[in-house]
């Protein structure tokens, strides 16, 4: 604990994360690697060594049988096992000094920083299509067609066996949601986070937070038995700090709903009042995190390694067939320029992603907003905050709080507890008067 030296206020320091002990000097964990960070690692390294024995099949055939493309593709092939080496190099590197402490947070950005890495490797790939492509176009070259389809094949079959191998099991943390609750009717105790059913001597009811394109009410209707009456109906919220209060409920036809809308954060006991009788329910909002803040930009880069090769193996294929059954040569070179255009647009959306991440640039506006809103809802001012990404699912913030309340950073880190990807949180505490 420090004190300010203004005299009004004390400042309180916290860097224990939510899940942590209490006291703000526990010790605890700066590993901050994806949770899917070992099997990514294997999966890359079995891609690596499919298209190394790809690599040497093709460059020893083309030996043998006088082939100089398939010593072209497998060169290429080779350029392609580096750029997925790199990725797997990446997870192996930060999984054996995850613990280091010369890492201040951890080996986390490490795969970021091989994603960037490979972006830009991408981009000059990109670069030496479309240039290849640009000279062949006004400077039209013989094709062995017999040669040069099948390759072409033999290319595509190993990109989609390599993005399946990449892509099976796990979810590599690219999928993200964002705070737009989609609420049907939910027909289960806990089918949905935010519905509950009640059990009622007259039948079951169904209570839910509804605010799909909507701010936040109550809906309470009659799942079996009689229709519900306003009148008779009401629902009370208990907060864990204490704080409680009564939402009236109005005749919406289908539904009674809530008169004022709920705020945030949705985490409360409900005290559901069906005539005489009140039926106790919990609400546990949980975190949904963007996808920029998710997402494995390393295991992501090395897909787009193999999709964009096996897309331009694609334009190759149709580029080849029309240029030998019409005779168009330029279908070739045009291919080609299409395929470095797919390629430098992914290349440039891994590049804006990751390269945001490695300066630090907030992952996750949305959580701003909720944590703004978990801290203010009861009068506190949020002072100062800072989010930046450690790794896939795990975010540090800084937070500075104004409060005339007795309340230390135990208090506001048991209330940002449900942001489950705030796994290292620095919080300071200035009191007022």
């Amino acid at each position: 604990m420090n004190q300010h030296d203004g005299g009004a206020a004390a400042a309180f320091h916290s860097h224990a994360s939510p899940s942590d002990a209490s006291h703000g000097h526990a010790s605890h964990s700066h590993v901050f690697l994806g949770e899917s960070h070992r099997q990514s690692e294997r999966k890359t390294w079995a891609v690596i060594w499919l298209c190394g024995a790809m690599m040497i099949a093709e460059i020893a055939g083309g030996l043998m049988f006088g082939s100089i493309a398939l010593i072209a593709d497998g060169m290429h092939m080779s350029t392609h096992a580096g750029a997925l080496l790199l990725a797997a190099l990446a997870y192996t590197y930060a999984r054996k000094h995850a613990e280091d402490p010369r890492f201040t947070f951890g080996t986390g950005k490490l795969g970021d920083l091989a994603g960037f890495t490979s972006a830009i490797v991408l981009a000059l790939i990109a670069l030496l299509i479309g240039y290849e492509s640009v000279i062949r176009l006004f400077a039209p070259v013989q094709i062995r067609f017999e040669e040069a389809i099948p390759i072409a094949c033999l290319g595509l079959a190993v990109n989609v066996a390599s993005a399946w191998l990449l892509s099976s099991g796990g979810h590599h943390h690219d999928h993200g949601h964002g705070h737009d609750h989609h609420h049907g009717h939910a027909h289960g105790g806990h089918d949905h986070d935010e519905s509950r059913r009640i059990a009622t001597p007259a039948g079951s009811v169904v209570l839910e937070i509804f605010e799909e394109n909507v701010p936040p009410r109550f809906r309470l209707r009659a799942e079996t038995g009689p229709a519900l009456g306003a009148q008779t109906a009401s629902v009370e919220t208990v907060r864990p700090d204490g704080a409680r209060q009564v939402f009236a409920l109005v005749d919406r036809g289908a539904y009674l709903e809530s008169v004022d809308e709920i705020p945030e954060p949705h985490a409360f006991a409900a005290h559901v009042r069906i005539g005489a009788q009140t039926y106790p329910v919990a609400f546990e909002e949980h975190e949904h995190a963007q996808d920029a803040a998710s997402r494995d930009n390393n295991m992501r880069a090395a897909v787009v390694h193999v999709i964009a090769d096996a897309a331009v193996s694609v334009l190759v294929i149709v580029g080849l067939l029309l240029a030998r059954a019409f005779g168009w040569l330029w279908m070739d070179p045009v291919a080609g320029l299409i395929g470095a255009g797919v390629i430098a647009s992914w290349a440039y959306g891994l590049i804006r992603d990751t390269g945001a991440i490695l300066l630090d640039m907030n992952p996750d506006h949305q959580m701003t907003g909720k944590l703004r809103l978990a801290i203010e809802s009861d009068g506190d001012r949020l002072a100062d905050l800072h989010l930046w990404r450690l790794g896939p699912g795990h975010i540090g913030a800084i937070v500075s709080v104004i409060t005339s309340q007795s309340r230390d950073c135990d208090f506001y880190r048991a209330r940002l507890a449900r942001f489950k990807s705030l796994s290292h949180l620095t919080i300071e505490v200035l009191h007022e008067g």
